[in-house]
């Protein structure tokens, strides 16, 4: 590591901050009072109105110098990541959300688990809370090292952004987070990171809290977020064809530019109408259909008042039965 200011051993845990005055007192706790003893935690807040950055700057006064905080005007979370990561001393490094936790032994965990196998990122398990979550079931992601990873990582992101550890040398070597697409950033960066590192190891618990909520999480503009996670694929196709020239074509396409529609039917059986109406209306424009869709795509070209009326219509039928 050639920076002398980069303690190799230290783990630098990045976290913006928006808003999120009702939670991120918990979050730094949950960061100061890991079992794993070299942390420090930036904070980025990104130009709260809510009264947060008060209770920062008081949890500031408790915590220095472990705790930095800094300040940007609105510009979202991954510049704030970006922003977090030019003040990082940590030769590993963590992301959490202000609304999100850990356990308090996880980055021990995680450190443990990197330093025995040599890998450059461990992950561990997550769970959804808050009201709204859409499944609260804990959830223990698979063993990607014994799979065939690239397909795994283009069917789906592979862990949320704070259910991972990952050593520095690599964050810096893919440049970071990209800004380009909004929703679905963290996505892209694992998917870059694959492209660049293979040492994947996981620790098989759940050490990870995704918060939900009605303060405005990017986890609810649901076709904004496929959009954004469809190019992500695309950007990944383009530019690492070595990882994927043992797929066929036909799977390539089917795991790339085949999940802009599997999610619009997702969303039209699960009667997310404006999410679905969104989605097809995209597929159509983009070619990404058989004759057979056709019967969704088209009432979805249709306004979105007209579009709820017909699905209503089909919809009866099935509610004489019940």
């Amino acid at each position: 590591m050639s920076d002398p200011s980069i303690i190799s051993t230290r783990i630098s845990v990045i976290m913006p901050c928006y808003n999120a005055a009702n939670f991120v007192e918990e979050a730094v706790n949950c960061v100061m009072n890991q079992t794993y003893l070299d942390v420090e935690l930036i904070v980025v807040d990104d130009g709260s109105t809510d009264g947060s950055v008060a209770i920062l700057q008081r949890l500031v006064t408790q915590h220095s110098p472990r705790l930095i905080l800094l300040h940007q005007d609105h510009k979202g979370p991954f510049p704030a990541r970006n922003f977090g990561l030019k003040h990082a001393h940590g030769g590993r490094i963590a992301f959490l959300d202000a609304d999100d936790y850990w356990t308090l032994d996880a980055l021990e965990k995680l450190a443990a688990s990197m330093q025995s196998n040599h890998a450059d990122i461990t992950y561990c398990g997550w769970q959804n809370v808050g009201i709204g979550a859409p499944g609260t079931a804990p959830h223990i992601p698979p063993d990607y090292s014994q799979m065939d990873t690239a397909a795994e990582f283009l069917r789906s992101c592979p862990w949320p952004i704070h259910a991972a550890l990952v050593r520095r040398e690599v964050i810096d070597a893919v440049k970071g987070f990209s800004e380009r697409r909004f929703s679905a950033m963290d996505y892209d960066l694992w998917l870059r990171l694959y492209a660049h590192t293979q040492k994947l190891v996981r620790v098989a618990e759940v050490m990870a809290f995704y918060r939900w909520h009605d303060k405005g999480q990017i986890s609810k503009t649901k076709w904004k977020q496929v959009l954004n996670a469809l190019q992500v694929r695309r950007d990944f196709v383009t530019n690492h064809p070595e990882r994927i020239a043992h797929l066929s074509k036909d799977k390539v396409l089917e795991l790339s530019e085949g999940f802009l529609l599997g999610e619009a039917y997702r969303s039209y059986w699960q009667r997310n109408l404006i999410d679905a109406q969104q989605l097809f209306r995209r597929a159509f424009v983009q070619g990404l259909w058989k004759t057979s869709d056709l019967k969704y795509l088209l009432p979805a070209l249709l306004p979105g008042i007209l579009f709820k009326w017909l699905v209503s219509i089909a919809d009866q039928p099935k509610e004489k039965h019940r």
